[in-house]
């Protein structure tokens, strides 16, 4: 099935590296203009935007400063106009052991960015759908919002966990408004992010706790992020989509 997401206009944060770089090159692929988002590789965000094409742009915005969140979603839309889909993907993962001198500022951190930040914008773009008639939220989440993550990592699945009850809770308030939200739980990820961490464990130690025989890539991802922006799937609103190579049900 061919999606046609021509004449949308899509916010995807974090896209230049990784998942969110997977879902914007997609999303652009199916006629979308992109808001590429970035914190600091704006060479890539750039590059990344204009070979995408279709009126695409790159916005800096530092995710962990409010002030930001409400800087770049103001930029999209004077750029733009208008806004039909935000994508919530960025995100960090930091390594805070208990005994960790920066436990609480790397726990704040975490927070800020992959909770706080997707609450903002949400907001915004709430406040916005509303007066357009409609709109779409996507939130990647994590598999460790559900079964958990290691002691190094208990605020991330706690940021992501948050992600699940902010996406109900949209799908449920705003419906009737013609504003969907959807949540995606990816696991490991071959990305830039996670490529110190897949090296020092081993690709094959890691694909042990899969179904399939290969890690994720953004690739895997980003057609189900299409499809859920073009709003054919309109009535899975608030739902939780896995793709994590099986790894609940291994």
């Amino acid at each position: 099935m061919n999606i046609d997401l021509t004449g949308k206009t899509i916010l995807v944060t974090g896209a230049s590296r990784g998942i969110g770089r997977g879902i914007a090159e997609a999303l652009g692929k199916s006629g979308a203009t992109v808001a590429v988002h970035y914190r600091k590789n704006n060479e890539l965000a750039e590059t990344l935007a204009k070979e995408i094409g279709n009126d695409s742009r790159a916005f800096q915005a530092d995710l962990e400063k409010p002030e930001d969140c409400n800087r770049l979603f103001e930029a999209v839309i004077a750029t733009f106009g208008r806004l039909d889909v935000l994508v919530n993907n960025a995100g960090i993962f930091l390594n805070s052991p208990l005994e960790s001198d920066r436990w609480l500022a790397d726990w704040n951190t975490t927070l800020d960015v992959n909770l706080r930040a997707t609450a903002l914008l949400s907001r915004l773009a709430i406040l916005h759908f509303q007066q357009r008639g409609g709109g779409r939220i996507i939130n990647i989440s994590s598999r460790a919002a559900f079964r958990g993550d290691n002691p190094e990592h208990l605020a991330y699945a706690a940021s992501k966990a948050g992600m699940v009850a902010l996406t109900r809770s949209i799908a449920r308030g705003y419906g009737k408004n013609g504003i969907t939200a959807f949540l995606i739980a990816p696991g490991w990820v071959k990305t830039d992010m996670n490529k110190e961490t897949i090296e020092r464990l081993g690709e094959a130690t890691i694909t042990r706790g899969l179904a399939l025989n290969k890690l994720t890539e953004p690739k895997d991802l980003a057609p189900m992020i299409v499809l859920l922006a073009s709003g054919l799937a309109d009535h899975a609103t608030g739902t939780t989509i896995d793709i994590n190579a099986g790894s609940y049900v291994h």
